[in-house]
């Protein structure tokens, strides 16, 4: 199973985001360097060790990977917990590093999860949201635990909505990352959320290599799905195994041939996370790199 934290308790809600907003429309933050009518090249930082009490281990991160060559990230929540009580030098010094924040993501626990939704509770991803707004992040992301009868699945969709109306009053708009158990759902939990979700409420960051692991066919669920996406994870499997993207068996190139012929334009986003918590960092991200620059030339 994925690798998962703990929730971290933080501080309460914040203000000056409406501040943060106005600056953004001026230019004070950084856009991507590739068009935003292009496919723009993002990093999950679940390769690295980060202390999520010392934000310059995590500012090293993101100069890493701005070195490697990604123009964006992603990471979880924990990591930027610390800085939500006092937003303003943390959103200025990301910022800094020339990474556009693609978004905040919500990964826990199943145990930790709202026994009612399957999904992170309000509590924690009403905090989350503004914290990532405040902080200038894009999206904010929610994983959650599987649903196992109809009952259930229609409260989570109903969570899905409600969480949505939330995010988007911040002008944080809501994406659900899967993982390959939505895939394997006896009750057809992945289409049941595309098709019953609001679509001006939620967004789908489409974990291509888990749906790969959960036995889809990529390309076709691309075909079918492509306009609700925000985004789209890639990593790649070997004997069962997760390896940096282009040395497993995942279809890179068949997805970015439909990605073309669908004129999709988006965030694609590398995740080299593995199972047994290894932080391979460079040593996983930047080969994973050259194969996403193959696959999606500039």
């Amino acid at each position: 199973m994925t690798t998962r934290r703990e929730m971290l308790t933080g501080a309460g809600a914040l203000a000056m985001i409406g501040a943060f907003a106005a600056a953004d429309k001026v230019g004070a933050f950084p856009q991507s360097s590739r068009g935003a009518s292009e496919i723009q090249l993002g990093c999950q930082t679940n390769a690295w060790a980060i202390d999520p009490k010392n934000f310059d281990s995590f500012l090293a991160v993101l100069e890493q990977i701005k070195q490697v060559g990604y123009a964006g990230f992603e990471t979880g929540f924990f990591n930027l917990v610390s800085e939500f009580d006092a937003p303003e030098t943390a959103r200025r010094r990301i910022a800094g590093t020339g990474q556009v924040f693609f978004g905040i993501h919500i990964a826990i626990p199943f145990d930790k999860d709202d026994p009612a939704t399957k999904l992170p509770p309000a509590s924690l991803y009403e905090k989350v949201a503004r914290g990532g707004a405040a902080l200038g992040a894009r999206h904010l992301i929610f994983s959650g635990a599987p649903a196992a009868t109809p009952d259930e699945l229609k409260r989570k969709i109903e969570a899905l909505n409600a969480a949505g109306t939330f995010s988007r009053s911040l002008g944080l708009p809501l994406a659900y990352h899967n993982h390959w158990w939505e895939f394997q759902s006896k009750i057809g939990e992945i289409e049941a959320l595309y098709a019953q979700t609001d679509p001006t409420l939620v967004s789908f960051l489409l974990d291509a290599g888990h749906a790969y692991r959960g036995g889809a066919d990529v390309p076709e669920f691309l075909r079918a799905h492509s306009k609700r996406l925000a985004g789209l994870h890639l990593r790649d499997y070997k004997d069962g195994k997760q390896v940096p993207l282009g040395q497993g068996s995942f279809p890179l190139a068949e997805v970015a041939a439909t990605l073309k012929q669908l004129q999709w334009k988006g965030w694609v986003l590398n995740e080299e996370e593995r199972e047994d918590g290894t932080k391979g960092g460079l040593s996983v991200i930047d080969p994973a790199f050259q194969a996403l620059r193959g696959a999606f030339p500039a």
